[in-house]
């Protein structure tokens, strides 16, 4: 059986992510207080795989996790796209108009700012995770507290939902990376993550992303990072798709022929996941 480190409790969307990934699996799931426990649990090979959240379509990328996964040297071996839909839940016998107090994570609270700004009588509190917040009003039994999590952790805290998606952007996705700590190469995959320094040159960048566009290979996202203690330099990450394996290899032989590339790095080679509502 996998056992399987995720940030958060179980019924948060971590958890979410793991049970569409995997499904059909048998697994133990690992809860982390923070993405670095996640990432330091997958190196010492306390766990299997991770599942790490690495963007979401309103928040942007969270640039801590590219940092993590070079740090620990991970390796990707997947990716799961997850819909966020966020509910409004309470201990069982109430409604709207008897909640005083919500706990959220600031990010669900941000997603869901419409609703809160037309419910501005209610106190608003942050918590650690979403999920976490269901489960501590679940334990309190405390009527007039409320929690925005999915509707997972309603059904696994025995909530009731008073407010269904009440997220202001309908269309809210986040995008989850499968790690371990191998460097055992998949053999079915269409999709790379690459990492890279370039040096400060004219057109240094530009040198490389017309090589990958020349070999028909489409870049579905590019991504800085500022280098620790230099400041003004950065690493690149990289996302690529391509349908020829064997543009994929030209493309790598290539790439490290340019003079301006430095510390060339495959983070991972997978198959393309899919956005599903």
């Amino acid at each position: 059986m996998k056992k399987i480190a995720i940030q958060g409790v179980k019924g948060c969307f971590h958890h979410a992510a793991v049970s569409r990934y995997f499904e059909g699996c048998h697994y133990k799931l690992m809860e982390c207080s923070s993405f670095r426990e996640v990432a330091s649990s997958v190196a010492k090979s306390g766990v299997d795989i991770g599942v790490m959240a690495i963007e979401n379509t309103i928040a942007g990328t969270i640039l801590t996790n590219y940092s993590l996964l070079s740090e620990y040297n991970l390796r990707i071996v997947g990716e799961v796209y997850m819909p966020i839909q966020h509910q409004l839940m309470a201990f069982p016998g109430q409604e709207v108009k008897d909640i005083k107090e919500i706990y959220s994570h600031p990010m669900a609270l941000l997603q869901c700012e419409s609703f809160l700004e037309e419910h501005s009588d209610i106190k608003i509190s942050k918590y650690s995770d979403t999920a976490a917040a269901a489960k501590y009003i679940s334990k309190c039994k405390k009527k007039g507290l409320a929690a925005i999590a999915s509707a997972d952790a309603a059904k696994e805290y025995g909530l009731e939902i008073l407010s269904k998606n009440i997220q202001t952007i309908t269309r809210n996705f986040t995008r989850f990376f499968v790690i371990k700590n191998s460097s055992k190469k998949e053999n079915n995959f269409n999709k790379a993550s690459l990492r890279f320094k370039i040096l400060h040159t004219t057109g240094s960048l530009s040198q490389i992303l017309s090589l990958i566009s020349s070999l028909g290979i489409n870049m579905t996202k590019i991504q800085s990072i500022p280098i620790i203690q230099r400041p003004w330099e950065y690493s690149f990450y990289v996302d690529i798709i391509f349908n020829s394996i064997k543009d994929y290899e030209m493309m790598k032989e290539r790439i490290q022929k340019i003079p301006c590339l430095h510390k060339f790095s495959i983070m991972g080679e997978y198959k393309n996941g899919r956005i599903r509502s």
